[in-house]
């Protein structure tokens, strides 16, 4: 059975790039356009990992990353910032709020395979 990842980000076209190069590589994918719909994506479907990005309206990503480790159905989920944010503060934040790591937008999608195939072992 193929590993479930969550892309959660405003953009729809990015949305559409991730799902492409994970699906392509045999991952299931789920995606949310906000926040909000990925934290009730990512607590309503098991997923194996999160994708999330950071400027998104309503709820950020290190808002969402605070929700899913304060619950004890995502308190463990691998979850990777997929971001245009490349500041030593913000990846500072990030780690704080419990991202396992940091992509930067435009990414590579042979970057983006090697680092999901490390996270998910």
């Amino acid at each position: 059975m193929s590993k479930v990842i969550l892309t959660v980000d405003d953009s729809v076209s990015i949305r559409q790039m991730v799902m492409f190069t994970l699906k392509s590589a045999g991952y299931t994918v789920l995606e949310a356009g906000d926040g909000q719909a990925g934290l009730r994506m990512a607590t309503s479907h098991k997923v194996d990992l999160i994708l999330t990005d950071q400027n998104m309206p309503g709820m950020d990503g290190l808002s969402l990353i605070k929700a899913l480790r304060q619950n004890p159905g995502t308190r463990t989920t691998p979850i990777l910032m997929l971001t245009t944010e490349a500041g030593d503060a913000m990846k500072a934040q990030g780690k704080a709020a419990g991202a396992t790591g940091w992509l930067v937008k435009p990414f590579d999608p042979a970057r983006l395979l090697d680092v999901v195939k490390k996270v998910l072992g």
